[in-house]
């Protein structure tokens, strides 16, 4: 299956499901709806899924120049779907995992991020969180599996400065699970949920359930009061100066 913004290929019982929103995969409405289509598609009909980006980028992040027009209503809509599929992605009752060839940038991250695991190629393929620098607070969401994943002491490193780390040091950080050449990292994230899909279905995803229970649901708790100061934060002038000036750099 094919839209403009997202691919599915079938690898045997795994769907391998690429962004192809140009060379930077930017993050907008329209790939986050397609997104969410295929991952119900391979809710539905398949065993496990690796996530795949460029060959430049995995992803760039959010596609700032177009959603600075956004009025607060139409940013708010655009929150709440982006928070909803990569919450969807996280709890998808399936393996899955993240290969990361070239660089995957705040809001690729996040993909990254909701996925079981996450393999990544060596050298300056760069990962972090660099909502700081732009006077934003990591989506809530973002921020709780972070703090799973990497613990609180690497979490704190990577929200408190906003630095985009290399992959060997995403690695030591726990952000990373490993590192191989460039052109294998997408054969050895296919190997490993082909592996994973071969363990009873239903097990594998009451073992998931627990995972994600805690962040699913202290995530959906505060998920409002957390979209109304991102929001603010968004619309507020010293950030929309620094949005601005990020837009040029698209």
């Amino acid at each position: 299956m094919e839209t403009d913004k997202v691919t599915l290929e079938d690898k045997g019982p795994v769907a391998l499901v690429r962004l192809s929103n140009g060379v930077t995969n930017a993050i907008g409405p329209d790939l986050v709806a397609a997104l969410s289509g295929i991952l119900g598609r391979v809710k539905a009909s398949h065993g496990g899924m690796v996530l795949a980006g460029g060959n430049k980028f995995f992803s760039i992040g959010l596609d700032i120049p177009n959603l600075l027009p956004l009025d607060r209503s139409g940013m708010r809509d655009f929150w709440y779907a982006f928070d909803g599929v990569i919450l969807d992605l996280f709890t998808l009752p399936v393996p899955t995992a993240c290969a990361v060839r070239r660089h995957a940038v705040a809001g690729g991250t996040i993909l990254a991020l909701a996925c079981d695991w996450r393999f990544a190629a060596p050298g300056r393929t760069l990962m972090g969180l660099n909502e700081i620098r732009l006077g934003l607070p990591v989506p809530y969401l973002a921020h709780l599996m972070l703090r799973q994943i990497a613990g609180d002491r690497n979490a704190a490193k990577l929200l408190f400065l906003g630095d985009l780390v290399d992959s060997e040091t995403a690695h030591a950080m726990g952000l990373v699970d490993g590192i191989y050449p460039e052109g294998d990292v997408e054969t050895v994230a296919v190997q490993k949920i082909t592996q994973m899909t071969l363990y009873p279905k239903a097990g594998f995803s009451a073992i998931k359930e627990n995972r994600v229970e805690r962040v699913k649901e202290h995530f959906e708790t505060h998920r409002e009061a957390k979209t109304k100061q991102l929001l603010d934060l968004w619309f507020s002038p010293s950030a929309q100066r620094l949005l601005e000036e990020a837009a040029q750099k698209f």
